[in-house]
Parts: structure tokens; sequence; C-alpha cells
């Protein structure tokens, strides 16, 4: 079982490399996760995500939020 801290630190990196594809602030992005409900994703699916690409794993991110009622990606 990955610890919280693999967790975090996988979401830091993740959100941070999210808010440089979409050419966001890294606030921005982590606000635009947590407003659709991408980061308890990111914490549930961890086991999957990590197993991606960062690019996979930012457009499966992406594609969620659009689901959501976002309007990145």
């Amino acid at each position: 079982m990955p610890s919280i801290n693999d967790i975090t630190e996988y979401a830091a990196i993740l959100t941070n490399k999210f808010a440089r594809h979409f050419n966001l602030t890294e606030r921005q992005a982590i606000n635009y996760v947590e407003r659709y409900g991408a980061t308890q994703l990111i914490q549930q699916q961890y086991g999957v995500l990590h197993t991606l690409s960062f690019d996979d794993a930012i457009e499966s991110i992406a594609a969620y939020c659009k689901r959501k009622g976002g309007n990145l990606g």
C-alpha cells in the first residue's frame, strides 16, 4: 500500500505538470482540480495513475474534470 507521502508527492508533481501543460499557474491548477473533484480522484486512483505516463495522467485528469463541467482540454 502506498504511503500518504508517496500519494502527496505524486499529486503535487502531477498538478505542477498539469499547470504547465495548460499554461496555468500552479495555484490555478490546484484550484481547478479541486473544484472538479480531481484531487480526490488522484488520491483514490493513485495505484493506476502513477503507472501511466504524466501526459496520459494529465489527459485523464483533464477528461475527468471536463465530465464534471471543466473547460480545459
